[in-house]
């Protein structure tokens, strides 16, 4: 029995029918509907599926001017059976409340979150296409409401979950820089939070290597650029000898994947060796030109593996081993997708399947 009264306006007819699923663009069509819940102040409050649309704000609104915005993604995929399953979206809920607390911000009960994505998913099913290479992106998000040019945390906020149907975010691997100067996170920021700023000052950085042809940009610490940290969307890995290495996430600096947490657990399942720690670029460059590192690939949940086809360090590009050959992070994005779409046994118990 649901703890919460969600109301619904059901949108007909439903536009899933008018979807040109050929011709996706990430990220630009949107589903039928939308979850928001208001915090007034004290309480989460008229919790509600609505059509989706546009929506009216008044322009003192405290997240446009001081910046109080947050986001989760995650996704859904629909399997041969016909059933909806979504992939560890707990994590998501608990990660957004990490966001807010350090964003100042009103934090949201899991179960709210967590029915409203499946109240929306079970209205909204149609618009998950049952082929190989589709789901549904899942963005829920927050933001500051109040009207007020002062500056403090605003004391009113809005939730709102939107989906839309994908395909691949990326086709094919990928070319990918080291950022020696630019800074995306420094200790003591933001960095760890999946806040919409992060982002917003990462744009004028990736610009430039997109321009170089690039398509990510490797981040590293905003102190001596030295160590590895992330990606713009995901969580950076290679293999070293058969070990699988990943960058720590213990400090405040970087994100916490859903995706980079699975792989870890999926690792050490299968008895691959692990290292989470710091590492200095000048390992990885080394590992490129003597040979020992095999396997290069970012992980999150836009492109689930993305495979690191060359990576360009300080002026000096390097190309880890064909992606036909890399065994462990093949298996891992074949295990990943047989698990979300339930032709996989999911003994982790990481898939909720949409009633």
């Amino acid at each position: 029995m649901s703890a919460y009264s969600i109301r619904t306006e059901v949108k007909h007819p439903s536009a899933a029918s008018a979807v040109d699923w050929e011709n996706l663009t990430f990220g630009r069509t949107f589903s039928d509907h939308m979850f928001v819940v208001d915090f007034d102040g004290q309480n989460w409050v008229d919790p509600r599926v609505v059509p989706y649309g546009p929506m009216s704000f008044d322009p003192a609104m405290s997240a446009i001017h001081y910046g109080q915005s947050i986001f989760e993604g995650l996704k859904a995929y629909k399997g041969a059976d016909g059933k909806v399953r979504v992939f560890r979206p707990e994590m998501n809920a608990r990660r957004l409340n990490h966001s807010a607390t350090r964003m100042c911000m009103a934090t949201l009960p899991e179960p709210l979150f967590l029915e409203g994505l499946y109240k929306l998913l079970a209205l909204d099913s149609d618009w998950v296409y049952p082929a190989e290479g589709y789901s549904l992106y899942i963005r829920p998000f927050m933001f500051a409401t109040e009207a007020y040019l002062g500056i403090k945390p605003s004391d009113t906020y809005r939730f709102m979950i939107l989906t839309s149907p994908v395909k691949a975010y990326y086709q094919g691997a990928i070319r990918v820089k080291v950022e020696r100067h630019y800074t995306r996170a420094a200790s003591g920021g933001t960095g760890s939070a999946k806040a919409a700023g992060n982002y917003a000052a990462s744009l004028y950085p990736a610009k430039l290597a997109q321009e170089q042809g690039f398509r990510q940009l490797i981040w590293t610490d905003a102190a001596s650029h030295e160590y590895l940290e992330e990606s713009g969307t995901m969580n950076l890995f290679f293999m070293k000898n058969g070990v699988l290495h990943t960058p720590t996430t213990e400090s405040d600096t970087i994100l916490s994947g859903v995706t980079r947490d699975s792989i870890l657990c999926l690792a050490k399942s299968w008895g691959v060796p692990v290292e989470t720690r710091r590492i200095k670029v000048t390992e990885l460059q080394e590992g490129l030109r003597d040979g020992s590192v095999t396997e290069l690939f970012g992980a999150g949940t836009a492109a689930t593996i993305a495979q690191i086809e060359s990576i360009r360090i300080d002026e000096e590009d390097f190309t880890p081993p064909p992606v036909e050959e890399r065994q462990f992070s093949n298996k891992v994005a074949k295990t990943l997708s047989g698990i979300k779409t339930g032709v996989l046994e999911d003994s982790f118990g990481w898939v909720q399947t949409i009633e």
